[in-house]
């Protein structure tokens, strides 16, 4: 009988303290995928901010790092930089990564530091109680925009791939969903594309993956995705906006 589906290796096995319904668990589970695929377990470094995905390296069996609020991407370009032959990846969240780490992630890319930045946009800052975020869409509620987000206090939604395509660093920018399957088979490809391209040494690379917050949103998981699939999906397009040729 052939093995048709298998344990994830670098995938610890243990409960995750997400709440019900957040797609991290998810998007750790097809890292762990591509890592196993790459053979890269031994190599790879995680690097970890302030968020939801503190706790990044209990979850993956892999050498990991803690960053200060929003500063994963300089991090990681110590880290690549010092181990050159490592595959290195921020896992990053909305807050943190377009927030307080905006210049980081800029600069790394135009610099074009062979780092992953695994970015997972759920629109709030999720760990510490739903505020508003630079991805917050318009007329969005949070709980520091009661009314819903306006552009003309609040700005206007980041969006972090169209921002970074003018760098001539940044060689593999995507935005994906994991929102169902079919989704879920493409954000892996992303994956796998984005990271062959740090290992290349082509340049710097981001994956902006789409996510739901259920507790924050106030919504259970299947309102949830009908909300991501009825107003994110527009504000922000999936596709790749930027990839290098040769890399599949």
């Amino acid at each position: 009988m052939s093995t048709v589906l298998k344990k994830t290796r670098t995938l610890i096995d243990t409960r995750m303290h997400y709440c019900p319904g957040c797609s991290h668990g998810i998007v750790h589970r097809l890292i762990g995928e591509v890592i196993d695929e790459f053979d890269l377990r031994e190599q790879t470094v995680g690097i970890a901010p302030v968020g939801c995905s503190v706790l990044l390296d209990a979850y993956l069996d892999i050498d990991a790092v803690q960053a200060a609020h929003g500063r994963a991407p300089a991090v990681g370009t110590g880290v690549k930089r010092a181990l050159p032959e490592n595959l290195v990846f921020t896992y990053q969240g909305d807050g943190d990564l377009v927030s307080i780490g905006m210049s980081e992630m800029v600069h790394a890319a135009a610099r074009g530091e062979k780092i992953t930045i695994i970015f997972i946009n759920n629109t709030n800052y999720g760990m510490t109680g739903g505020q508003m975020a630079p991805t917050t869409l318009e007329k969005q509620v949070t709980t520091t925009t009661p009314l819903g987000r306006e552009p003309e206090q609040a700005g206007y939604p980041i969006q972090v791939p169209e921002l970074l395509y003018s760098l001539q660093g940044a060689k593999y920018l995507s935005r994906v969903s994991v929102h169902n399957p079919k989704n879920i088979n493409k954000a892996k490809k992303s994956i796998e594309k984005a990271f062959k391209v740090q290992m290349e040494g082509l340049g710097f690379s981001l994956v902006e993956v789409l996510s739901i917050c259920p507790t924050n949103w106030r919504m259970d998981p299947v309102q949830s995705i009908k909300w991501l699939e009825e107003n994110m999906i527009e504000a922000y397009p999936l596709g790749e906006l930027k990839t290098v040729e040769g890399v599949s």
